[in-house]
């Protein structure tokens, strides 16, 4: 499997005066984070995490579990620094990664922070929001109307760094060419509805950097009210075909060395003929010199 195109940006948003969210990319690694905590707590959380996924060695592992082992590294490292610095105490971020394999994108998971699939014209939403007004919506509790506008519909249920340990939703979703995978932070999704981030997509599926800032642009359009981050990869041909296609070309035959060579044997035909006509005509005035 291969990556045709993949583009990220960030914004501070128009109501925040510092930039909490921090993201990945790092072919065929990407992530997304989104941090919280007091004064500059949430900034150094999410940074931390992703700079957990860009020098951390996951060894031997693959799909799934190297994902979640990842994702467990940024957990201990951001709790750890939590525990020892009264400045970041009860920090934590949101972490939404996604690897791409030979087999498929790996997804870890973890707050509401969220990954979608574009493809053949629809969006879905493919990872779980680990929030409260989710746990109501999924109790009918509360309503998909009620639920865009609850005054905690920021409040999460799971975050990377706030406890020794944290369960992390990973799983493989199976891929295809002209696939488009977005990961965001709840800047966006608050801001932009589904069908519009879809309209972005579609205007732009080759060019994901006018995509991503679009996307961003919208955000701020509705409001800017949070820190807004976009991250985008699209699925490109199975690297087979290229592979066809490169030795097909080398099989062809080259005729740029077949053809001086003919020229340089055409010459040296064309020089003995001269030398044997030469001789030709020294040996009859040779004669005729005898003669006479």
């Amino acid at each position: 499997m291969t990556l045709a195109a993949y583009s990220g940006a960030t914004d501070t948003g128009r109501k925040r005066r510092r930039n909490e969210d921090a993201y990945v990319v790092a072919p065929p690694l990407f992530a997304v984070a989104d941090g919280m905590g007091g004064a500059q707590a949430g900034e150094i959380a999410s940074k931390l995490a992703a700079t957990v996924l860009e020098d951390t060695d996951s060894g031997s592992l693959s799909g799934p579990e190297r994902v979640a082992s990842l994702i467990q590294e940024a957990n201990r490292r951001v709790h750890e620094r939590s525990s020892t610095d009264p400045a970041t105490t009860g920090m934590g971020t949101t972490m939404t990664v996604a690897l791409v394999e030979s087999d498929g994108v790996v997804i870890g998971h973890v707050g509401d922070s969220r990954a979608y699939l574009v493809r053949d014209g629809g969006i879905e939403q493919i990872t779980e929001d680990h929030s409260l007004v989710n746990e109501l919506l999924k109790s009918g509790r509360l309503s998909s109307e009620e639920a865009e506008t609850h005054p905690q519909r920021s409040v999460i249920t799971r975050a990377v760094g706030t406890d020794p340990d944290v369960d992390v939703d990973s799983f493989i979703v199976d891929a295809r060419a002209g696939d488009v995978f977005l990961l965001c932070s709840d800047g966006l999704t608050d801001m932009v509805a589904d069908e519009d981030i879809l309209e972005a997509v579609e205007k732009s599926p080759e060019d994901l950097k006018r995509v991503t800032k679009s996307l961003v642009a919208a955000a701020n359009r509705g409001g800017g009210e949070d820190n807004i981050t976009v991250v985008a990869f699209a699925i490109g041909e199975d690297e087979a075909g290229g592979d066809t296609a490169e030795m097909t070309a080398v099989v062809e035959p080259d005729t740029t060395e077949t053809q001086p060579r003919q020229g340089v044997s055409n010459a040296r035909a064309r020089l003995v003929l001269t030398m044997l006509g030469l001789l030709a005509i020294a040996g009859v005035l040779l004669v005729w010199g005898l003669v006479h």
